[in-house]
């Protein structure tokens, strides 16, 4: 068992006090803390502390001296690597709209750019890694994003009012279909100046007019990014909003952003995204659109129901490169088989761990990894604690 310090990313969308409220981690410059990294991705290892020798190690390297004793034989043969990555996001600006690769892609897409002699490092590359990135996020506060392509007849009656500044809106108008919708999608993503001035003209005067989703989501993305090609984006997917406690699954070849709010992210370990808007970053529209589905999807289908065990909710991912629990801690003792690594976080409270002959206690904000070899956890206290494992 090893407590974790954990390394935080400063992305310009970050809130820059969201950490600080929520787990006193302290930001002299005032930089924005957008992601709090527990995982052993080389990006931003985690570093551990054996609990009893306090000796430090990054996680990444600690594995790699033995993953199977780490990870465990199955996890270790399949995936090689700690096969997830967790996060707490904290986002008060919209992140850009984007697409994750699926496993297959990446593969491809990461041998190409090396072999295209791409430094990892360079801001035009597209694979960081060869790995997919379905997520799930989990809403510490209420958190907005969007998610998945609405029903057809959702975005053509938004898209209504601005018809008549595109042709190529009117199109879809006349046959609301997925292959229409990949073409305007396409098309929106990819307007020159002449042909989006008249289709911003449009849609400034709906603002003035119209109240509620997706307007106010809209209205709130255009003084920052207010020539963007991506603020027609709102119209054709859907909005999601979470409450605290909610939580919801984001597959490959899917559109998404995160517009605000805090939440734990969970995903496979990458960090390929393809971007196509509301960003400074690198953007690769033809990259994104080979790798996305057109499929719409009702937004009440988005949200993930836990399955509850006494005090586990237990959210079901279907995916093997990572499962997610929630824990309701309330001074009970609680024990949970483990075969896998595994990283304890501590969403409120204070919990206290012991595996084998070791306890620990860690307070809101802080985490503790586990090996495979540990066979059983017992926790403690009061509080909630967020589960990372495999099954």
């Amino acid at each position: 068992m090893f407590k974790m310090i954990n390394k935080i990313q400063h992305y310009d969308w970050g809130s820059k006090d969201a950490l600080t409220k929520l787990y006193h981690i302290k930001n002299p410059q005032h930089l924005p803390m957008a992601e709090l990294w527990m995982g052993a991705h080389p990006k931003a290892s985690s570093i551990v502390e054996d609990l009893n020798t306090e000796q430090k190690i990054s996680l990444d390297k600690l594995i790699a001296t033995d993953p199977t004793y780490y990870l465990g034989e199955k996890i270790a043969q399949k995936f090689h690597r700690l096969s997830f990555l967790f996060k707490v996001l904290c986002a008060v600006q919209p992140l850009s709209i984007q697409v994750h690769p699926d496993k297959i892609a990446a593969e491809v897409g990461f041998k190409r750019e090396n072999a295209a002699g791409i430094a990892l490092d360079c801001p035009n590359r597209n694979y960081k890694d060869d790995n997919h990135k379905p997520e799930l996020i989990y809403a510490l506060t209420p958190f907005k994003a969007l998610n998945s392509f609405r029903p057809l007849k959702e975005s053509a009656n938004l898209l209504l009012p601005i018809a008549e500044a595109s042709p190529i809106i009117q199109l879809f108008l006349k046959t609301p279909t997925e292959t229409q919708l990949a073409q305007l999608f396409k098309h929106l993503l990819s307007l020159t100046t002449k042909e989006k001035q008249p289709l911003l003209a449009a849609l400034k005067s709906v603002l003035q007019q119209e109240k509620g989703e997706p307007w106010s989501t809209i209205e709130k993305m255009l003084p920052l990014y207010p020539e963007d090609n991506g603020l027609f984006a709102p119209l054709l997917l859907n909005i999601i909003e979470l409450q605290p406690g909610e939580a919801m699954f984001l597959y490959a070849r899917t559109p998404h952003a995160y517009i605000e709010g805090v939440g734990l992210e969970v995903m496979a370990n990458s960090d390929n995204v393809l971007r196509a808007g509301l960003t400074n970053k690198h953007i690769d529209i033809a990259e994104l659109l080979a790798n996305l589905d057109f499929i719409a999807k009702p937004c009440d289908t988005l949200l993930l129901q836990p399955n509850i065990h006494n005090n586990e909710f237990c959210y079901p991912i279907p995916v093997n490169d990572f499962a997610f629990s929630l824990y309701l801690i309330d001074n009970q003792l609680t024990t949970i088989a483990n075969n896998s690594a595994t990283i304890l976080f501590c969403v409120e409270g204070k919990i206290s761990i012991t595996s084998e002959n070791q306890t620990a206690e860690i307070l809101s904000g802080e985490s503790i990894f586990i090996s495979a070899s540990e066979r059983q956890v017992m926790l403690n206290g009061k509080g909630k604690l967020a589960r990372v494992f495999n099954y």
